[in-house]
């Protein structure tokens, strides 16, 4: 009898041979598919971040806070933005950030009622954890939260003035 007519030796090497085929797929994966979270220029994105804080600071200084909720029986995102200081009527933008494919982002402008509320029609939104900005027309201020949908069924972002370090 030959070798290869013996059960052991297919067997024996079904294991290299499947860690070779899982290698192969993996190496197409890493190579098809770039990853989106490198940016070019950090030194941009370090001056960004201040030019963030302080467009977070303004909005805690508005005492502002907002809740998003979305209703996929109707596809309607609604939402409230209050403010502890009267805020004229205003176009907000709202972004929806997905937390690791940048093509799913969703971005909206909403235009609140009187008392801040306001509903726009969004297609349905996948189940992912998802970073909230919402932020003002001339980007004066912003506020920014994280949003674990369906498990989560609303979120609340909620602004607080910097207190100092004892």
């Amino acid at each position: 009898m030959h070798w290869y007519q013996q059960r052991w030796p297919w067997f024996l090497m079904a294991g290299p041979a499947v860690a070779i085929g899982a290698c192969s797929y993996m190496s197409y994966l890493a190579f098809a598919h770039q990853d989106a979270l490198v940016v070019g220029d950090y030194y941009k994105q370090g001056k960004a971040i201040n030019q963030d804080l302080r467009r977070d600071r303004a909005a805690a200084s508005l005492g502002l806070r907002a809740t998003l909720r979305y209703d996929a029986a109707e596809g309607l995102l609604r939402g409230q933005v209050n403010s502890a200081s009267l805020l004229p009527q205003q176009v907000l933008t709202v972004r929806l950030a997905h937390a690791t494919q940048p093509e799913r982002d969703v971005q909206l402008l909403v235009r609140p009622d009187a008392v801040g509320r306001f509903g726009i029609p969004l297609p349905m939104l996948e189940r992912s954890r998802w970073q909230v900005l919402i932020e003002s027309e001339r980007r004066d201020w912003r506020m920014e939260g994280e949003w674990q949908w369906p498990a989560e069924r609303e979120v609340r972002i909620v602004t607080r003035p910097d207190t100092p370090a004892p």
